[in-house]
């Protein structure tokens, strides 16, 4: 299947390391030009310069999807250089594992603060809402688009020291769902992916035996890379994509079912 995205302007954010740079890519291999939204400045500009390097139209802007001045901001900038927005990829996302509460010999001893939990909801959940209500008026200038959100498979199953983070994963899919209805008959498409276990340097943390676990897990037998959900965004935001609208695709090795 050969997708071609030329003429298309696509905004990834969290486009900096991991899954979003290598969509940054994917994207622009298939004809896009890409604006990289980032708050990691160091890092959002080397990932433009080496993706450019490669003769791709990729550029870099830094913008913090928690506050709504440099969303705007962003999204003029990114006009400005390219004339317009046709997708939009809402992958930044944060973690602050923690359990809920903490308990040791019978007595809480800790527990999830309310800066852990504020931190991942600004990012992961009213981020989202803030960046797609910012770049809508942009596709309906150009007679419609794609939005394509970053959930979870956590969001359908929960997972152990993740309640700020499965909260917002489970709420990125209502939003798909709300926003599918509303601007399907705009000609935008609003779907989700939900990855899985997908190497990254958030999960280069993890512990050898928590990785060993999880690959144990995947029926795929591996875990997955970014290059896999790089893929899946760049399907749902193409052509071969019309007709699907508030889905959730899972992008897991069938990590669900396996476990």
């Amino acid at each position: 299947m050969h997708i071609d995205l030329t003429g298309r302007v696509a905004v990834v954010t969290g486009g900096a390391n991991g899954i979003g740079r290598a969509t940054a890519r994917r994207l622009a291999r298939s004809g896009a030009r890409v604006a990289i939204w980032d708050r990691v400045t160091a890092a959002g500009k080397a990932a433009a310069v080496a993706l450019e390097a490669e003769q791709l139209e990729v550029h870099f802007i830094e913008a913090d999807v928690t506050q709504r001045a440099s969303v705007d901001a962003a999204v003029a900038a990114t006009v400005a250089r390219f004339g317009g927005i046709d997708i939009l990829i809402n992958n930044a996302g944060i973690t602050r594992d923690a359990l809920l509460v903490k308990i040791k010999d019978g007595a809480i001893t800790g527990g999830m603060t309310d800066d852990e939990f504020d931190d991942v909801v600004a990012v992961n959940l009213k981020g989202v809402y803030t960046c797609t209500q910012a770049v809508v008026p942009e596709l309906l200038k150009r007679g419609g688009g794609r939005i394509i959100n970053a959930s979870s498979v956590v969001a359908h199953h929960g997972n152990f020291g993740q309640t700020n983070y499965v909260a917002t994963k489970a709420g990125v899919i209502g939003m798909t769902q709300v926003w599918a209805r509303e601007l399907g008959k705009r000609n935008i498409t609003v779907n989700a992916i939900a990855p899985g276990f997908i190497a990254t340097e958030m999960t280069a943390k993890m512990p050898a035996a928590a990785l060993d676990a999880m690959r144990s897990h995947t029926p795929a037998g591996r875990v997955g890379s970014p290059d896999d959900v790089a893929n899946a965004y760049c399907f749902l935001a193409s052509d071969f994509a019309a007709f699907i609208n508030g889905a959730v695709l899972a992008v897991d090795g069938g990590l669900v079912i396996g476990t």
